[in-house]
């Protein structure tokens, strides 16, 4: 069933018996999906769109020059900001080999778009992105829910103290303010990661394209800006780009089923349950990077951007036949989720009186 609202809180039960002929149920989607030919590559439509990204960038750094030393410079930041956003969703596309046909070209694409043109590793994103494919909202193995400044389940919260029980209380009201803080924490990230002591693929490459983008940015704005609205620019771009991409990701999952570590799962239901489709056209399907077909995402990787519309028409039928909850709503209704369900969590509330399970929201998925 396709829910655009209130679903009861519940627990769903699996085992060896509880779905039967799972494998065949998503192998005849599947095959359902490729004789529809949605999961041929789109190289056009990637190549237009990169094309139009970096003409609106070129057109930024002209403003940037003809606003020098003028406060609407800040203007020109948060357009670097939206423009590094889009740059992120196709190098994820890159990353689930949706715009190439060979592994090896969207690698070598994805991390010169990542660490040379975004500023973030390459690496730490297809370690992190991975682990989330492979176990969605999954305790201990998605990392996307592990606790962070942020705390995605009630068992993370209930021994909290002092400040930290007092800021996870607030943590959905806090959510989105904390993200115009995430695009510093991405640029963290890839620096500890390329200078850890752990594998990196690429490791020297990487160093190299990270220090060549950021150490450059930074020296052009304060080279040819004065030292505060240098800041300030700076400041206003990577609050953008963290809002941004964070506000993108966020409604994917959060306030969707959390499965427990032993949860026993298949693969179909355990992707379309715990994720959520965001209702739109053509223009929220660029804004969010076709990240507001999630479902159809997680189950087809590889399919590139232009064919999610249609297999999510597809998705949501075959759902419906076998009646599995298939989770699209608006925008404004799935960040209402993300906020509700964030502060219930934060208080350590039992899952099944959170009041975000009733916007598709929680709540465990036992094994």
């Amino acid at each position: 069933m396709t829910t655009a609202a209130a679903e009861p809180s519940r627990i769903i039960k699996t085992g060896s018996r509880g779905v039967p002929n799972t494998l065949s149920e998503f192998s005849a989607l599947l095959h359902t999906v490729r004789d529809a030919g949605l999961l041929r590559r789109s190289k056009r439509f990637y190549g237009i769109t990169f094309g139009v990204i970096t003409t609106a960038m070129v057109a930024a750094w002209f403003g940037f020059a003809l606003l020098h030393d003028t406060w609407y410079l800040l203007l020109i930041a948060g357009v670097l900001g939206v423009l590094f956003t889009q740059y992120a969703f196709i190098t994820h596309e890159l990353s689930h080999r949706q715009v190439f046909e060979s592994g090896k070209l969207n690698d070598f694409s994805g991390r010169i778009m990542a660490d040379l043109v975004v500023g973030i590793s390459y690496s730490w994103w297809m370690s992190k992105h991975s682990r989330h494919h492979a176990n969605p909202n999954t305790i201990d193995k998605d990392p996307d829910v592990d606790t962070d400044f942020i705390v995605f389940h009630p068992e993370a919260a209930a021994g909290l103290t002092g400040v930290a029980k007092f800021m996870a209380h607030r943590q959905g009201f806090l959510f989105f303010p904390v993200l115009l803080l995430e695009g510093i924490n991405l640029h963290r990230h890839a620096f500890k990661t390329v200078f850890s002591k752990g594998r990196v693929d690429k490791r020297a490459l990487e160093i190299v394209l990270l220090t060549v983008r950021n150490v450059g940015y930074v020296t052009v704005i304060f080279t040819f800006m004065p030292l505060g609205m240098a800041f300030a620019f700076l400041g206003v771009q990577l609050a953008i780009f963290g809002l941004y991409m964070g506000a993108s990701f966020a409604p994917n999952h959060i306030g969707m089923p959390i499965l427990a570590r032993d949860s026993k799962v298949d693969f179909l239901r355990r992707q379309v349950l715990t994720s959520r489709n965001i209702r739109s056209g053509h223009v929220m399907n660029h804004f969010m990077g076709g990240l507001n077909y999630q479902i159809e995402h997680h189950l087809f990787p590889s399919m590139a951007r232009p064919h999610l519309r249609r297999a999510g028409e597809i998705v949501r039928e075959y759902c419906q036949a076998k009646g599995i909850l298939y989770t699209e709503v608006g925008l404004p209704t799935a960040y209402g989720s993300v906020v509700s369900y964030l502060n219930e969590v934060g208080r350590s509330t039992d899952p099944f009186d959170c009041p975000a399970a009733g916007r598709g929201g929680y709540n465990g998925i036992a094994g």
